[in-house]
């Protein structure tokens, strides 16, 4: 079958099971869609920022666990990607990026729209290629769709010169995928599988840290598992919020420099840590030299140069998160000597009870006024939706109240920019996650500043006939930095006051979703509720109080337990 480059293109996202494509034409990639209405199996998501279609398509694939796939034209449309591309990559997500680029001959010539794009994302990509030869093209999407959701996902752009979607040649479908230097390791070493059960048999204190890995491994059900059988304490990062049900008595809330007071004690106190899936970024650990001070820790994760390079290891796990967790579980429930749930927390029942105490000590509080409290509005949140709703969050004030007051009881439910820190994240994200769940609540939670990033991609959401909700905490400051600048810098709050801002209900309108403002208390739940129900995409903007501070909170360079309550 002779085809040209597009439609090879087109042929392999069928084959690789896409059926959601997010994009912004331009000239190089007029080929893909000149061919697009010929292949309706594939939708055609237009938004109106590049940067959009990536997190759009970032937000499917946390979503659901599948590749997110988007299509830039080149130069600026393959630059405005960048931001996406990295929040992807520091959160291990699986995005196919494929971008257009001038045709071969003039690579090199300063030609109009080019850039050295994989240059570029070289440093914030798993892998990117430059597609020369139309007959390599196959097995190059191949490929890139195998390295961005095998092993440690993550993002992969392919760099599409024009005459190369242009050529025609005979279609081959590669069915296998063999490369020499890439060999994930997804079974764990079992010498080092019994040294973790020792170390389990021993501990007096022990604790489990979960993080995005943990998901994206699907490994939550065997994280739960072990957790209830050998009555561990349980904590995670905040890309592993939903993998341990937040109602749970074992759970102490997400860790690091906005975690729970309960979550930073026990880590500080635990003399055994059993961290999954998890980086330790300094957001996690605080000081570095405090971290952990008196645990054995045992990390398993599945990308070996994350092992020993933030915090030393005493037991290192290279594998799959659920192959390991499974193979630990296996190990104590088949020997001779296994235990009981009840003899596991007998081993440990006064570590139980002091956990158990910290979490009563120092629980996060807001004290009801005549203003709503951005704490009040996400515990509104919780009650309303019950944990079914899919949350995404920009990044900033409000994301940390997300992560500390909602109840997250399954995975994929908290879709928010951890690693990079993405203000404009929230709203694209929640796009693309409505796509994939036309028929669940997806809730964006935003700040008045992060949304202005990204909100063009409400005339998206409306369009498409999307009942996505943003909630927005609106303080008419950029809310984080302003508590940055009163804790840390003598209250000199400069460059902080967005009061400026526009009319977002009168916004919403124009763009063809509702809006919805809340000014007082009493205003709160019934127009929570009525906006919720409602079939259209809705933008409520919820006047909160404007200094409230995030509590608690670890200084920079302080240990866990120096905490700012």
């Amino acid at each position: 079958m002779q085809l040209n480059g597009a439609q090879i293109l087109l042929e392999c996202l069928i084959r690789e099971g896409v059926d959601l494509v997010f994009g912004y034409p331009g000239g190089s990639v007029l080929d893909i869609y000149d061919e697009l209405p010929k292949y309706p199996a594939v939708r055609h998501i237009l938004v109106r920022h590049e940067q959009a279609a990536v997190h759009a398509a970032d937000g499917y694939a946390r979503a659901t666990g599948k590749t997110g796939v988007c299509v830039a034209t080149s130069g600026p449309g393959a630059t405005n990607t960048v931001t996406g591309i990295a929040t992807a990559y520091c959160d291990s997500i699986p995005v196919v990026v494929f971008t257009g680029q001038v045709a071969s001959g003039l690579i090199g010539n300063d030609a109009f729209q080019e850039i050295d794009i994989a240059g570029i994302t070289r440093p914030c990509t798993k892998h990117n290629y430059i597609v020369q030869d139309v007959r390599d093209l196959a097995r190059t999407v191949r490929q890139a769709f195998y390295l961005a959701r095998s092993g440690r996902p993550g993002p992969v752009l392919v760099d599409l010169p024009k005459n190369v979607l242009q050529a025609v040649t005979a279609f081959s479908w590669p069915e296998d995928v063999s490369m020499r230097s890439y060999n994930p390791t997804y079974r764990p070493n079992f010498a080092q599988i019994r040294r973790v059960a020792a170390a389990l048999d021993t501990a007096e204190r022990p604790l489990l840290f979960g993080g995005g890995g943990v998901i994206s491994s699907n490994a939550a059900e065997s994280f739960r598992a072990l957790a209830h059988n050998l009555r561990i304490p349980v904590t995670t990062s905040l890309m592993g919020l939903g993998a341990f049900p937040g109602d749970d008595p074992l759970w102490l809330g997400m860790l690091g420099m906005h975690g729970t007071y309960a979550a930073n004690k026990a880590v500080s106190n635990a003399d055994l840590l059993l961290a999954v899936g998890v980086r330790f970024d300094d957001r996690v650990t605080g000081r570095i030299s405090a971290f952990a001070p008196r645990a054995t820790i045992v990390h398993i994760d599945i990308d070996p140069t994350s092992i020993h390079k933030n915090v030393n290891v005493r037991t290192p796990v290279v594998s799959d998160c659920k192959n390991a967790l499974d193979a630990i579980h296996n190990l104590l429930e088949t020997r001779e000597d296994r235990r009981t749930p009840e003899a596991w927390e007998a081993s440990h029942a006064d570590w139980i009870r002091q956990v158990t105490a910290w979490k009563t000590e120092q629980p996060i509080t807001w004290t009801p006024a005549d203003v709503i409290k951005p704490q009040q509005v996400v515990e509104m949140l919780d009650a309303i939706t019950g944990g079914k709703a899919i949350i995404t969050t920009d990044v900033g004030q409000h994301q940390m109240w997300v992560a500390q007051l909602h109840t997250f009881r399954e995975p994929r439910t908290l879709i928010t920019s951890g690693g990079l820190g993405t203000m404009g994240y929230g709203f694209p994200a929640a796009i693309g996650a409505q796509l994939a769940f036309p028929d669940k609540l997806v809730i964006c939670v935003s700040g008045d500043g992060s949304f202005q990033m990204n909100m063009q991609e409400l005339v998206v959401a409306a369009s498409n006939k999307l009942p996505v909700k943003v909630v927005l905490l609106n303080n008419r400051y950029l809310g984080m930095v302003r508590q940055l600048q009163h804790l840390f810098y003598d209250r000199r709050c400069n460059a902080v006051d967005i009061s400026d801002q526009p009319d977002f209900v009168r916004l919403a309108e124009a763009c063809g979703a509702e809006g919805y403002r809340i000014v007082r208390p009493d205003e709160l739940e019934p127009t929570l509720r009525r906006a919720f129900s409602s079939p259209g995409t809705a933008v409520i903007d919820v006047h909160v109080a404007r200094e409230e501070i995030v509590y608690p909170t670890v200084p920079a360079g302080a240990a866990l337990d120096e905490m700012l309550l």
